[in-house]
């Protein structure tokens, strides 16, 4: 089995990309599964039974998404493993644009999208930089000089990563997308023994454990003040 991970901020449109990615797949005779990972709550399983995709969901409560990722992984690609998936997509959102969910050795796609503004690739840590593929959406809305100069921006911050503008509502671009997720030489058995990219998110105060009251008084553990300079 392949197994890819697709992140990307809040409704920039990758359920939309997988969903007519995996038509393409599915044209070639293989047979897909989903995770998607999210925090309070998502319906995008619901967007996948209906397409016939089997899915199975997670959802992170009051942890952070990323730890509840790489969790969860193992057991996830046990899952898929099992129902003899010839390929399987974990879906997960990059909510503080920090968020690391990649896998060395494990192909990684982030989806961005061109409404962001052309500052945001310099905004987005590991989810963006340590990328194997990028997918740029909603190229619609904007102009063709826009696009450009969003594309630049992103290869300026990933210059290793394969670009692409992948349309969610009509699928352009999607074909091209599905030529790169399964590949006969990438399949696994196991995820044990491989490592993350780059390190998760890290905290571990008063207000990870339920500490609501604001003061110095109450913050204890991994605390980091801000430098306000001098009076």
């Amino acid at each position: 089995m392949n197994l890819v991970t697709v992140s990307g901020p809040p409704s920039v449109g990758k359920t939309s990309v997988i969903l007519k990615t995996i038509i393409s797949l599915k044209s070639r005779g293989l047979k897909v599964g989903v995770v998607k990972f999210d925090c309070l709550y998502t319906d995008d399983d619901v967007l996948y039974e209906k397409a016939g995709i089997e899915v199975r969901k997670g959802l992170s409560g009051g942890l952070c998404p990323d730890h509840y990722f790489v969790s969860n992984i193992e057991e996830v690609v046990d899952w898929g493993l099992g129902k003899d998936f010839d390929l399987l997509i974990s879906e997960s959102a990059g909510l503080c644009n920090r968020c690391s969910p990649y896998i060395n050795g494990i192909n990684a796609i982030c989806v961005i999208d061109n409404l962001s503004g052309i500052g945001t690739p310099k905004k987005i840590g590991p989810m963006l930089k340590s990328a194997d593929i990028v997918v740029i959406t909603k190229g619609d809305i904007v102009s063709q000089a826009e696009r450009e100069v969003f594309a630049s921006r992103v290869h300026s911050v990933n210059p290793k990563a394969v670009i692409l503008h992948v349309n969610g509502l009509t699928g352009q671009g999607s074909f091209e997308l599905s030529t790169l997720l399964y590949k006969e030489n990438d399949h696994i058995t196991s995820l044990k023994g491989k490592t993350l990219r780059f390190s998760m998110p890290a905290a571990l105060c008063s207000y990870c454990l339920g500490e609501t009251r604001i003061g110095e008084s109450y913050q204890m553990g991994n605390v980091r003040k801000i430098d306000l300079g001098k009076n």
